[in-house]
């Protein structure tokens, strides 16, 4: 358990951090921290020492205690930074959309700061406060949990009021005017389910992750094609999880396919790690892929590349995205105007062996 003082550090500097408590303005009295904290005056004391030792707090004797602006990292060099927060670091897409925005800000003599939030909003809270007190020069972000309201909006709005650049990758918030760089994923959907509907599907379920702003965007784009087909659309062939229940796929989705074995004869998943995982579970239960079930992922990632079966999938600009993004921060800071506001690239399929043409009676 923290003790108590240190408590009381964190919730004044993420107030600081997130524009509650701005620079000049005086702090509740000691007294009103007692109370509020439920401690003694010694840790209200402790707690201001670490603060004001960190250049957050500055005391006046007889007048109260005041933030400052102290706490921001020195600058070593001269070297701007750029920081990124991406919900996950090491794995599927992510490595290629770093290498992306890495290459670009060396072109320009600029240093990265990297996190990392697991799709988890205490965790970005973190990154954006270690974003804010080091001082980075702008920012690329990817949303965590883009699709849920974000309780982490003030800080993006603190980075606002300092006019630090920020651009976001992937996805966006929807409550905040910011500038994107995204896959047209209502597109990569509609692709994928016409590709199906074209090999004479007409029993096409969809695996989508809900608490993710692409998994809304696909699942509108496979509604999409399945109307202009004329196809019903059927709730019960709809898988969804989110990133609380994604470490259950698996077994989540043997339950799915065992049910709708005989209603399904094809699958959009969400992108393809999930595709993958579809194709384990087949294995296990005995459903031949493409013969008996046909499954489309989307993104291109490298671990479809390098699965022992060749994934249907559709493309995801890794690495342009990550150049992008960098190229878009850094003419930000050199003042240039005109740049786009939003950006969607548009993705082709790439077919591999997971698609079966249907014989169509005649």
């Amino acid at each position: 358990m923290k003790p108590k003082y240190q408590i009381i550090v964190e919730d004044i500097k993420s107030k600081i951090l997130s524009g509650d408590y701005n620079v000049g303005e005086q702090i509740p009295t000691e007294l009103a921290m007692q109370k509020k904290y439920n401690v003694s005056r010694h840790t209200v004391r402790k707690a201001v020492m670490e603060l004001s030792t960190e250049g957050y707090l500055r005391s006046e004797k007889g007048s109260g205690t005041y933030v400052t602006n102290q706490f921001r990292s020195p600058v070593i060099s001269n070297k701007k930074t750029i920081g990124v927060i991406t919900t996950y670091i090491s794995d599927y897409i992510f490595p290629s959309i770093i290498r992306g925005i890495e290459s670009r800000l060396n072109e320009d003599n600029y240093s990265l700061l990297l996190a990392s939030t697991n799709n988890d909003v205490e965790q970005e809270k973190k990154a954006l406060e270690m974003m804010l007190s080091y001082g980075v020069d702008g920012l690329i972000v990817e949303p965590t949990k883009s699709n849920l309201y974000n309780p982490n909006i003030a800080y993006y709005l603190s980075f606002k009021e300092q006019d630090v650049p920020f651009i976001m990758i992937n996805a966006y918030y929807e409550e905040l005017d910011v500038p994107f760089l995204c896959l047209d994923d209502v597109q990569s959907s509609y692709l994928a389910t016409k590709e199906l509907i074209s090999k004479g599907h007409t029993q096409i379920g969809l695996i989508s992750k809900t608490d993710d702003l692409q998994g809304k965007y696909r699942m509108k784009g496979y509604i999409k094609a399945l109307g202009e087909a004329k196809l019903r659309f059927i709730p019960d062939h709809v898988f969804s999880y989110d990133t609380e229940t994604k470490p259950d796929l698996s077994k989540n989705l043997k339950e799915f396919l065992s049910k709708n074995k005989d209603a399904l004869t094809a699958l959009v998943c969400y992108n393809d790690e999930v595709g993958l995982e579809v194709a384990n579970v087949c294995k296990q239960l005995n459903i031949s892929i493409p013969d008996s079930l046909s499954i489309i992922g989307q993104d291109n990632s490298y671990i479809a590349k390098n699965a022992n079966i060749k994934l249907t999938t559709l493309t995801h600009p890794q690495e342009k995205m990550g150049r992008d993004a960098a190229d878009w921060v850094i003419k930000k800071l050199q003042g240039k105007k005109d740049l786009p506001n939003e950006t969607f690239y548009q993705p082709k399929l790439i077919e591999g062996e997971t698609v079966k043409e249907l014989k169509v009676p005649h």
